[in-house]
């Protein structure tokens, strides 16, 4: 990580008012609107288990949004998307979409609910993994198991039947086509760089009849990032993402009900690190 940077002292943003209309608070970002387009601010606010905690992270925003914009850029070949232009590290102009109300999650390795389901004999939405897997194991190959994208409570799996049902069957393939490439190509870069993408999760809108890819890329909080050279199956799984805020929560005895505990300063300054160290050893950038 870079040593030059301060962690315990630096001023975070949890939220911003800027003097342009509100579009909408989300968990992490501030999205102002400018008519066709708005205007996105990553917040250093952190959220877990559906609940926003009310400490921040240091640079967190600055990373999340960096790490979006360099993996746009690097997919912009594959599907279209979003982003208009760069404002500062932490904020973005996009095109305003209209979004699909699903999570388009793909999974290379056996881990989190995915898990839980599978030693429970249960299929992960609708499909049916080989017997003999262990916690963490790298599958046969991807797998796609979008959710429903709730604004409250928790997503529900959906199979690619109701994907279908949804958004219409060309789309829905077309959609699963560019998630399982996107993801393929974005490990294939990762693993040279020392990190396992174990899953990951896309959203996508719809612009003028056109789909483009929305929301943000291959980041700490949509995706599990791993390092290569700590992998071992059938445990749990250092991580470079929310799994070491969730694995602290857990810990205390929280019931995942809000409001949410503050996170003591070493998890704070810890979980700054590995936003960081993510976005460095991604794109073989220093973080600045």
């Amino acid at each position: 990580m870079s040593s030059d940077l301060k962690l315990d002292d630096v001023e975070v943003i949890l939220e911003t008012n800027l003097p342009l209309p509100l579009f909408k608070r989300g968990k992490v970002r501030d999205l102002y609107d400018l008519g066709d387009k708005l205007l996105v601010v990553s917040t250093d606010r952190i959220s877990a288990f559906d609940s926003v905690l009310p400490n921040g992270i240091p640079y967190k925003g600055e990373a999340l949004n960096r790490l979006s914009v360099y993996w746009f850029n690097e997919t912009r070949d594959v599907v279209p998307n979003h982003i208009v232009s760069v404002i500062d590290p932490r904020t973005v102009l996009v095109r305003k979409a209209k979004p699909i109300k699903i999570e388009f999650i793909v999974r290379g390795y056996l881990y989190g609910s995915a898990w839980g389901k599978y030693k429970d004999g249960k299929d992960i939405c609708g499909i049916r993994l080989p017997p003999g897997l262990r916690k963490a194991d790298k599958l046969p190959e991807p797998i796609f198991t979008p959710t429903t994208k709730a604004e409250v409570g928790h997503d529900v799996e959906l199979t690619r039947r109701d994907v279908a049902e949804m958004i219409g069957r060309d789309m829905a393939e077309e959609v699963e086509e560019i998630c399982i490439k996107i993801y393929e190509t974005a490990s294939r870069k990762a693993e040279r760089n020392g990190i396992i993408i174990a899953d990951t999760k896309f959203e996508f809108g719809i612009v003028d009849g056109e789909l483009i890819l929305i929301d943000e890329l291959l980041t700490p909080d949509s995706s599990r990032f791993w390092p290569i050279d700590r992998y071992e199956p059938g445990r749990d799984q250092v991580s470079f993402d929310k799994q070491y805020v969730r694995d602290y929560l857990i810990s205390t005895g929280w019931n995942r009900e809000p409001p949410a505990p503050r996170l003591p300063k070493y998890v704070v300054i810890e979980t700054s690190k590995k936003y960081i160290e993510a976005y460095e050893r991604l794109t073989g950038r220093k973080f600045r």
